[in-house]
Formats: structure tokens, sequence, C-alpha cells
């Protein structure tokens, strides 16, 4: 059964989700994963696996870097599954061992008061829409929610961001087209509510000033709070496959990513990326978007999304 918002919140309770709205989102999880579960067993018999055929072996490595599983990731799966001396059905023991890598189902930070999350990313990966979504949910949950439109150079984004806040019923904290975003930063902080949300304008990871410019406003939440951020989401596109485990690399080292939210899911061909970003770098998966609507983002389930990923349909 997929996680619920109240267990991603930490919450001892929370608005009811029921068994068939949790059951129609692994639904729709596993229609998003169709694309990328085609890429990973439509060259191998994950029903009939031979362990002791060599040429098994080589297509299941190349399935599952195909999938986007990554080189390292494969290699530690595939010493798995010979460990294990897996024969015959492969799916159970390749679900089960990709749920291992992903880790244990994640948690958000929000013991502080207010909590401070941090949301960075490249532009086109869903960031705004995503924050509007997670302010939304904490709404539902009980929280006082403050967006913070850090984003001074796209006007679009902040309208954006304000219809969101406005629906979710989050206070608002913008500023002038082109201003200091840390300024703006350091304004939502002090407006105060449970949890504050802070975007940050699209940054290309490779242009180092632009780099340097979102560090200076996690220095500026460090020094207007103390512990802040309590939360760094790093927003990645699914479709980018690999690229988003470089984004993923060099945003960690520019601000410190806590967690990371992958969107799009539903468009790509490429899901197996959860699985470098888990094991490579060490960074949980905390939430997933499977299409435009509200409830079309939830929190990350391991077990649940390796058996989307592997199991046939």
């Amino acid at each position: 059964m997929p996680r619920s918002w109240a267990e991603f919140l930490g919450d001892a309770e929370g608005p009811y989700e029921t068994e068939v709205a949790r059951r129609g989102f692994a639904a729709r999880l596993r229609d998003s994963l169709s694309r990328s579960r085609r890429a990973l067993t439509q060259e191998i018999a994950v029903t009939a696996f031979d362990p002791g055929d060599s040429a098994s072996w080589e297509q299941l490595e190349e399935a599952l870097i195909g999938a986007d599983v990554g080189v390292t990731a494969t290699a530690e799966l595939v010493r798995r599954l010979e460990a294990r001396q897996v024969a015959g059905d492969l799916v159970g023991p390749l679900s089960e061992e990709i749920t291992s890598l992903l880790g244990e189902p994640p948690t958000l930070s929000l013991a502080a008061r207010p909590s401070v999350i941090l949301v960075v990313g490249v532009n086109g990966t869903g960031k705004t829409t995503t924050i509007g979504k997670l302010a939304q949910k904490l709404r539902e949950h009980g929280r006082s929610v403050t967006v913070g439109a850090a984003d001074t150079f796209r006007a679009a984004a902040e309208e954006q961001l304000e219809e969101w806040a406005r629906r979710a019923g989050a206070t608002f904290v913008g500023g002038e087209r082109g201003g200091d975003p840390a300024a703006v930063a350091y304004d939502a902080v002090g407006a105060g509510g449970d949890v504050v949300i802070v975007d940050t304008a699209g940054r290309l990871h490779t242009q180092t000033s632009l780099m340097d410019e979102l560090a200076k406003v996690r220095r500026v939440i460090a020094g207007r709070l103390e512990g802040a951020p309590h939360e760094t989401l790093l927003v990645i596109d699914a479709t980018t496959g690999q690229n988003g485990l470089q984004q993923a690399r060099l945003f960690t080292e520019a601000v410190g990513v806590t967690g990371v939210a992958l969107t799009k899911l539903d468009g790509s061909a490429k899901g197996g990326i959860a699985v470098p970003i888990a094991y490579d770098l060490g960074l949980p998966v905390k939430l997933i978007g499977v299409g435009e609507g509200l409830d079309d983002l939830r929190p990350f389930d391991p077990a649940d999304f390796a058996r989307a990923l592997v199991e046939p349909s």
C-alpha cells in the first residue's frame, strides 16, 4: 500500500486516505512507470530467468542500465542476485533488492517551528507546481504555510506561485522584479507559519555564478533562523535520466540537498534514475509526481515504486 501523507509528515493521524484512494495512486504509479518497466523487462525473461546462462546476466545488466538504473547500482543488484542464487522467477528478488537500494521510506523534517524548506532545481522540472501541491497538502494536514517567491527573475514563476498560495490558503511573500532573491527568502522566513517553503530561480547547474547565488540564499536563511533550512529539496525531471544524477551531485555540493522530488514520471522511460539517486548519492527520493493533478504528487514509497518498476503487466 502506498505511503500516506500522514506517515510522510510524521503525523500520528491526519485526513483519512481511503484504501481505494491509495490503491488508485498505486495504479497511476504503475501506469506512469509503464515505459520504464518495458525498457527493463522486454529484453529479459523476468519470470523464467536462467542463472546458469551468462547471456541472461548480460541482458539483465543491459536492461537495468537502459532503464537508467546506472552502472554502479546495476553492478550491486547483479552481485546481490548472484549471491541469492536466484533462478526462475526474477520479479520478486529483483523488486526486493531495488527496494533495499532505495532505502527506508522517507519523512519530511517538520519538527521545528517554523520548518523551512528550500526548493531548488533547473528550469522546466515542475518546481513551482511541486511547491504549490506540497503547500496544499501541508494545509490539508493542519499546517499554516508561507511560500516565498525568491525567483525574482521570472514574473510568470511568481504569478504561478502566488496563485497556488491563494488556492492553498497560504501566506505569499514576493519581491520586486529582478530584486535580491536572498532578501525575499529572509522576509519569507520572518513571516512565520508552521512551514515556510522558499522557491528559487531555475538555476542551470553548470553556471557557477548562479549556483553561488543559491548558496547565498541558503546562508541568508541560516542566518535568519538557526538550523534552517531544515529541508533542501531538489526537483528533478525524470525524463532527463542520467543528467538528473549530475544535477543532484552539483546542487548537493552547492546547497546541501536533503532529498529529491522526482517529477514527470508519466512521460519517462527513465524511472530507474531513482535508484542511483538513492544508492550512488545517498539522497532519499522523498516525493514523486506522476501527473498534473493535485493528488498526483505523493510521498515516495520504495517498495511500491520497485514493484511498479519490475512487475510485468
